[in-house]
């Protein structure tokens, strides 16, 4: 599962065998009025849609497309008297819902305004519409959403556009399945009575609509369009937006992990405010490990187990953060194995979020860690130098802020722990600003945080970090200054090296003088060599992370 998404997340514009023909365009174009121009023409374009776009793209996102019908119009699109109507100047399209709605507006809206034109031979807008949400609606789509012009729609203060080129577009979900895998009825935004034991997330057939929880625990603020996006999250961000688009189905459950700090609870945040704007009778709840602790404790002292299943067995989508402090205790253990069984029985969605990997938790039954490992577990990592400048000002930007580039790159070079910091330091920086009514230069920054850079300054020295290291590789000091070379002396040597250059104001001759005499072109070859494993290596990146929060803190 992890190897499709890396795929996903890297290749999805490569080569894929077009499907091509008019029988692509048969599930897009087939259920509206076959006789009208704008029928004919949607028709066309899905074939040359269908030709162009990779299969994977066009199957999820082009194909599951319906024409919206018209007022006055018995079964298709033009007028009702079937004679000639005014000439057609735009397409309006229904789309299952409002996130499907924004990422097809952000990535194709241009492109297949483009084809609908070159086709009809004039100008020909796209219009994306809401689909109904009962069969009982007979009145117009619930809301209507004209393409707007590359870069002038705003989600969060960010072009949306924007937002979402970066990301690469989710993998394919079967153009005839609706939410839960049930097949969807044609025209309709509800999908087909599932089958028993189903997912709770759409109706069933003669059972009311659950109410939605009264108490999902959500931050409205935590969302997908004020997540900023980086190469430390993209994989991470990817499969959240999987689940928000069809939550059941695939990577259940999705066990995200990393540092402190790193947007791992705003990725679960964003992932239940994005459910809820679609749904609004889902079932959500967002909680820490610890919360479920505390309610396991009291359910045990009252002997009301019965009470916890109902608030918890019930759910469609459950966000838990730190399942680490689930360690050593048994009987929480107990009851979120039988939680987690019930809640994928029915095809409910589990997130959760931890600081290692499921493998490396300790005190936690195999059992319970064989399942967090059983969908998809991907990785936060701590934010690279571009990242950390993007968060500073997209941060600022929400405070009513501008703050200068160049002063965005000197607090992102000197904060570089996590985002939870960095968002401090820029506190600092706003708030000392505005007290002395002074503008925002890297002499004020500096000024700032001073306390903050004295503290590293004072705090970290080559040997410092060499005893580190040495501690985390369980290898000896002394090992930093011997001429040995098996690798599991060398590799923590240039370890400490790389960190010796990015983290003390030391010349590289400095710094081999202090590795016992080393010449400066071998803390060269170390600091290149350790940089460009660790854009490609996980698990290295990991390390320096902890490495790095352990000499800071």
């Amino acid at each position: 599962m992890n190897s499709e998404l890396i795929q996903e997340v890297h290749a999805l514009g490569g080569a894929q065998t077009p499907l091509g023909g008019p029988g692509a365009a048969d599930g897009a174009a087939g259920r509206s009025g076959e006789g009208s121009d704008a029928s004919r023409l949607w028709q066309r374009a899905c074939t040359r849609l269908a030709a162009e776009l990779p299969e994977q793209q066009f199957a999820t996102w082009i194909r599951p497309l319906a024409l919206a019908s018209e007022p006055g119009s018995p079964g298709g699109h033009g007028p009702a008297d079937g004679h000639a109507g005014p000439p057609l100047t735009a397409v309006a399209v229904q789309v299952a819902n409002r996130f499907k709605l924004d990422w097809i507006r952000a990535q194709f809206g241009s492109r297949i305004e483009t084809v609908l034109s070159e086709l009809a031979g004039r100008s020909i807008r796209l219009d994306l519409v809401l689909a109904p949400r009962s069969e009982a609606a007979t009145e117009g789509p619930a809301a209507v959403s004209r393409l707007a012009p590359s870069g002038t729609v705003a989600a969060g203060g960010v072009p949306i556009g924007q937002f979402l080129a970066s990301l690469p577009l989710p993998g394919a979900m079967p153009a005839e399945a609706g939410r839960n895998g049930a097949p969807w009825r044609a025209g309709l935004n509800e999908p087909a009575a599932p089958e028993p034991g189903a997912s709770a997330m759409g109706p069933r057939a003669g059972r009311a609509v659950p109410p939605a929880a009264t108490s999902h625990r959500l931050n409205a603020a935590l969302t997908f369009e004020t997540l900023v996006a980086g190469r430390a999250n993209q994989m991470a961000r990817t499969a959240a937006l999987h689940v928000a688009g069809a939550p059941g189905e695939t990577y259940n459950p999705l066990f995200i992990y990393g540092g402190v700090g790193l947007g791992k609870t705003h990725l679960v945040h964003a992932v239940g405010n994005a459910l809820l704007k679609d749904r609004p009778t889902a079932r959500v709840l967002y909680l820490n490990a610890e919360q479920f602790i505390s309610d396991v404790v009291k359910n045990y002292q009252r002997k009301t187990f019965d009470e916890l299943k109902a608030k918890y067995h019930s759910l469609d989508l459950l966000l838990i953060d730190d399942v680490q402090f689930f360690a050593g205790k048994d009987r929480t253990q107990e009851e979120f194995f039988n939680t987690f069984e019930a809640l994928l029985a029915k095809r409910a969605h589990i997130i959760m979020t931890c600081d290692t990997y499921p493998k490396g938790l300790a005190d936690i039954d195999e059992r319970l860690t064989s399942r967090f490992d059983s969908g998809l577990t991907v990785a936060i990592e701590p934010p690279e130098l571009e990242m950390r400048v993007a968060i500073l000002i997209a941060k600022a930007r929400a405070e009513q802020t501008e703050i200068p580039e160049d002063v965005a790159f000197f607090v992102a070079k000197n904060v570089r722990a996590n985002v939870r910091e960095l968002e401090g330091a820029l506190r600092k920086v706003l708030a000392y600003s505005r007290f002395s009514h002074k503008d925002i230069t890297i002499g004020l920054a500096r000024e700032a945080l001073k306390d903050l850079l004295s503290i590293q300054n004072r705090q970290i020295s080559v040997e410092n970090i060499q005893k580190t290291v040495a501690d985390f590789y369980k290898i000896k000091v002394a090992d930093m200054y011997s001429k040995k070379r098996p690798a599991s002396i060398a590799k923590p040597r240039q370890i400490a090296m790389y960190l010796a250059k990015d983290m003390t104001k030391k010349s590289l001759p400095e710094i081999g003088e202090l590795f016992g005499g080393r010449d400066h072109t071998t803390v060269l070859h170390a600091v290149r060599k350790i940089t460009e494993e660790r854009l490609r290596n996980p698990d290295l990146n990991q390390q320096l992370h902890v490495l790095e929060q352990s000499l800071k803190s």
